[in-house]
C-alpha cells in the first residue's frame, strides 16, 4: 500500500515538474479565455452567469454569443460604450449590477456597473447581459 502511495505521489509531482517547463519552451501568446458575464440582483439577493468567447463556437453557453460578440467588438472592447438597444423603461428601482472580468483580444477585462433596473441594463448593454 505504501508503495503504491509512494508511485502516485512521484507521478504526479513529475507531471507538476513537466507542465509548467514545457510551457515555458512555448513562445505563443497567451490565449484569449474570454469573458465571465454575471448579472446580480439587489444586495446579491440572485447571481446569473454565463462564459462568452468572441468569436462563439457552435457550442456556446450565452444564448446571443454571436450578438454579444459584434456589440462588443463595435465598442472595440469598451463596454462603457456599447451600443445598446434603446427603449423605454419604467423608472421603477429594482437595481442590477452587471461584471465582466477576463480576457479580450489578450487584455485583461475588469468591469461592473449597477443600473436601477433591468430593462435599463439591457437597453444599455443590448445582447451582452441579454442571458
Amino acid at each position: 500500500m505504501r508503495l503504491r502511495v509512494a508511485l502516485a505521489t512521484a507521478a504526479l509531482l513529475t507531471l507538476t515538474v513537466a507542465v509548467p517547463a514545457a510551457a515555458a519552451e512555448s513562445n505563443d501568446p497567451v490565449p484569449d479565455r474570454g469573458l465571465l458575464l454575471t448579472v446580480s440582483g439587489s444586495e446579491n439577493t440572485w447571481i446569473r452567469g454565463v462564459a462568452l468567447f468572441c468569436p462563439p463556437a457552435p457550442d456556446a453557453h450565452h444564448p446571443h454569443a454571436a450578438a454579444a460578440c459584434a456589440a462588443i467588438d463595435w465598442a472595440k472592447g469598451d463596454l462603457d460604450a456599447l451600443p445598446g438597444s434603446p427603449r423605454l423603461c419604467i423608472e421603477g428601482y429594482d437595481p442590477v449590477t452587471a461584471t465582466a472580468t477576463g480576457n479580450r483580444d489578450g487584455r485583461p477585462v475588469s468591469w461592473q456597473r449597477t443600473f436601477p433596473n433591468a430593462c435599463v441594463m439591457d437597453a444599455v448593454t443590448g445582447p451582452v447581459f441579454r442571458f
